[in-house]
This record gives structure tokens, sequence and C-alpha cells, in this order.
């Protein structure tokens, strides 16, 4: 199998940065991905830096350069594209650090230098929507041209059959397939379709220089300007306050005026804003159904009940939407107060005491034994996974290490392991929680102790921390032995 740090795209992206920037490159570092398969590294020479690019989709990368292109024509501030391989595989961008839109909401909250930056992203989406999308040539789109009835039925199916069918709740299968039908005809055929983003929201803008920038639009296509502003403002973990989404919608409209565009209708559009706020919210819950509930991925998890909140909202304060029966019905269901609170996760109080010990080890040295009060727990055995340390670009790194984490996500099938173990462990944590039990012990081992017990401990004690908000402690018993550095040569 092939290891997910290929020297060969390595040494295409280190002669890419010495044939542009002409310096070697000193220093090369895997980035945190999410669901695609793209890989980006960070290289850097003393000061110059710049981000490697390695995807094996070549028409998602040339609709990636195309819109580039495009964008930076109309000077909307997206990365530089400093150098493309011949293989149109590997590429070289523009460096924008580290700090998304998002993390300046979480870091300073609703300030107003916040809500700037916000108001900065949404003229930055007029241009590009209205601007730069009269000229844009839809048949470089890589996925799909345009948002259609289709594409938007194909949301609204995500929905139910992710989220909606894995909350127990009764409904007339027949009569919601009806009327998602009826409501993918309504929704495709509002006008006006520019160039839409698909998704444009708070993790995909980056601040740098005081600035924004725009990333990830490799999915642009054709379709209703309003999909976008919905997508920014009603990001479920953003929370933006009411006042905010209003101000904010009212900036984006003046904007239009700016750009001198006739072809809006304000009370039309506005109309189409709410519908599509709606499907938006619900394709995300559709994301967060599977990468959460079915993947146990713990930040889509933690994100269904501040989407449950969002959704109810809207429902609440707009009471003819949507305006079929069966759907209405579902929804104020799954956003009832019942449903938000078995998403919403639980304060920390004084009188849970439950601690859950996490601990990796090496079988070399046997299984270690449980010090808890119950003497009880589990014991997960990794060693049926691929082993990361036996390539050698894996040997002197940990579990711990951004390298092993992809390597195990993508090209293993420690995914489907740790589904498996997030839910035996669930069921004693929540008996626990409900006796008053103070320990339990969950133990991983692998061979060396080093990769893959490292990995699964720690994604453990992230998924127990996200779920139930309790103390949760790890120690990875053979830290000591590890193999950080290579044998010296004799």
């Amino acid at each position: 199998m092939t290891p997910v740090k290929p020297t060969q795209s390595i040494s295409t992206l280190e002669k890419l940065f010495e044939d542009h920037f002409g310096k070697k490159a000193e220093n090369i570092n895997m980035l945190p991905v999410s669901g695609s398969d793209r890989r980006y590294y960070r290289i850097s020479s003393g000061d110059t830096t710049a981000i490697g690019t390695y995807n094996a989709n070549i028409q998602e990368n040339n609709s990636y350069f195309y819109f580039t292109d495009l964008f930076r024509k109309h000077q909307i501030l997206v990365p530089e594209i400093y150098a493309t391989a011949k293989d149109r595989k590997h590429y070289l961008q523009q460096d924008l650090g580290t700090t998304s839109l998002f993390d300046v909401l979480m870091k300073e909250g609703h300030t107003n230098e916040v809500r700037q930056y916000f108001h900065k992203a949404l003229e930055q989406l007029a241009k590009l929507q209205w601007i730069a999308g009269r000229e844009a040539d839809f048949y470089q789109c890589f996925s799909t041209r345009r948002f259609d009835e289709k594409a938007i039925m194909a949301d609204l199916l995500y929905f139910k059959y992710y989220f909606a069918d894995l909350q127990n709740i009764q409904y007339d299968k027949g009569l919601l397939f009806d009327e998602m039908e009826q409501l993918s005809r309504e929704l495709g055929r509002i006008q006006p379709q520019m160039l839409m983003y698909r998704d444009f929201q708070s993790r995909n803008i980056m601040v740098h220089n005081g600035e924004i920038y725009f990333i990830d639009y490799q999915g642009a296509m054709q379709g209703p300007p309003q999909y976008d502003i919905a997508s920014l403002l009603w990001q479920a973990k953003a929370q933006l306050p009411d006042n905010w989404k209003e101000d904010l919608l009212n900036g984006y409209v003046t904007s239009l005026g700016k750009l001198q565009n006739s072809r809006v209708e304000e009370v039309h559009f506005r109309r189409g804003y709410l519908q599509f706020v709606l499907l938006r919210l619900l394709q995300v819950l559709g994301a967060y159904g599977f990468r959460g509930l079915l993947q146990h991925k713990p930040h889509f998890l933690s994100s269904i009940g501040p989407a449950l909140k969002s959704l109810d909202g809207l429902l609440s304060n707009n009471p003819q939407l949507p305006a079929y029966q069966e759907i209405r019905k579902l929804l104020e269901r799954i956003s009832s107060a019942d449903m938000q609170q078995r998403y919403t996760q639980p304060a920390k109080s004084e009188t849970v005491k439950l601690h859950v010990n996490i601990c990796s080890f090496s079988y070399k040295n046997g299984i270690p034994k449980d010090k808890g009060t119950h003497g009880g727990g589990y014991v997960f055995d990794c060693r049926g996974l691929l082993n990361p340390g036996r390539y050698a670009a894996y040997k002197h790194v940990t579990g711990q290490d951004e390298v092993v984490k992809q390597f195990l996500e993508r090209e293993t099938r420690m995914p489907e392991f740790l589904a498996q173990v997030y839910g035996l462990v669930s069921l004693n944590v929540d008996d626990y929680l409900s006796r008053g039990f103070e320990n339990l012990s969950v133990a991983f081992g692998c061979t060396g102790g080093q990769h893959r017990s490292v990995y699964a401990a720690e994604a453990l004690a992230a998924y127990i921390r996200n779920k139930y908000n309790i103390e949760v402690s790890v120690t990875h018993l053979n830290k000591e032995k590890w193999v950080l550095q290579p044998e010296a040569s004799a």
C-alpha cells in the first residue's frame, strides 16, 4: 500500500519551490486536511514560504486554476498560484497563514472588528458572483455545471438518509418524497442564476495581513447567489446573532447597488434567500449526520446541536417556511427541544465524578494493569491495522504527528476500527455516569506503542471530551522508548 507521504510528490513540490524562488527548500511539513483527497505541505526556506499541493484529480485542479485566474483578474483576493507541474497534479501557491475568519470569530467573539471582516467577505463575494460570474465559463466546473433541481434534490435526500432517518422519527415517506421533489423544482427555478461558491463559510475565508482571502472554491458552479450568503451567515458553529445576519444581508444588497446590477429585485431576492437558508441547514445536517453519527468525527458531531438550534430559530420566525406540510412537520420534530438536548454537549458538573483513563502501550511490554477502583475497562488490539512503522517515512514520528494521522485515516481501516470502539466505550460511559462510578480505563496496544495505539488513544480522548464534556487523561506508556531519531551511520 502506498504511503500518504510519497517521496515523488514531495520531490516534485520541492523542485517547483526551488525553480520558482531560486532557493532550496529547507523544511516541508504536511498540513491537516478535512474531507478531500488533496495533500497540502507548507514548504519554507528562511522567510520564504509557500503551500505545495498534490491532487490526483486533474479535472478538479484545472477548475481551481481557471477560477483562480478569473478571480484574480477581477481583483478578488485568492491565493496566487506560483507554479504548476507538467502533470497538473502538483502546484505551488501562496501561503496565507493559518488563521481563518472562523478562528478570528472564535477568539475575539462578536466584536465590531469581526463583523467588518464579514462585511468585507460579502463585498468580495458580490464581485465574485456578479462580476466574475458574468464571464465565467461553466464548462470549466469539474463536478457539475449548475445547481439545478437534481442537485437540490440530492441535498434534500442527503439530509433525509444521513440525518432524518437516523433519528427514529415517524413520517409519511411517500408524501415527504413527493414534497421534496416539489420543493427542489421550486428552488431550481429561482432566478437569477450567477456564479455560486457552493461552500462559502468562514473556515474557507482566511484573514491575512488584515485582508480576507477565499480558498477551496473548486466546487464553484452556476447557481443562486442567495445560497452562498446563507452558507456564511447561518454556519452552525458560528452562531451569528440575528442582528448581525440582518446587517450583513443589508450590506450585501448595498454592495450589489454599488455594482449597478439591475437584475436584482430585492423583495424576491430576500424571499429566495430564506428558502436557501433552509436548504443549506438541511444539507449541513446531512453532512453532520454522515461525518458525525456514522463516521464518529468529533467536530461534525459537536456541530449538530448548534445546527438544530439554528433550524429551530428559522422555523419559529418563519411559520410559512417551508410551504409543505410533511416537511414542516418533520423539521419541527427534528429541531424540538428534546432533539436539541440530545445533541447538546453537557456542561461540566462538580457532581460528575467519572474520570476516563486512556493509555497506549506496546505488547512487547505486556498488557498494563487497570488501576481504577472498579477493576474493569477495555483493551483494544490495534495490531490488525497496517503499521505505519513499516515505512521509512514514518519510523521516526508518532501517532501524534499529522503525517501518521493522515496515513492511518486514509490508508488503513482505522476509521472503521474506531467507529466500533466509540460505540462500545460509549455504552460504559453512559452506564457509569448514571450509576455514579468514578473510573473507566481504556487501553490501546500495538507492536511498538508509537503509532497506531497512540493515534487511537488520542482520538478516543477527543471523542469522549467532545461528547460528554468529562475529565479524560491520556498516557502513552512506551513514550520513553519511541524511536524519534534515525540511527547514526557507522
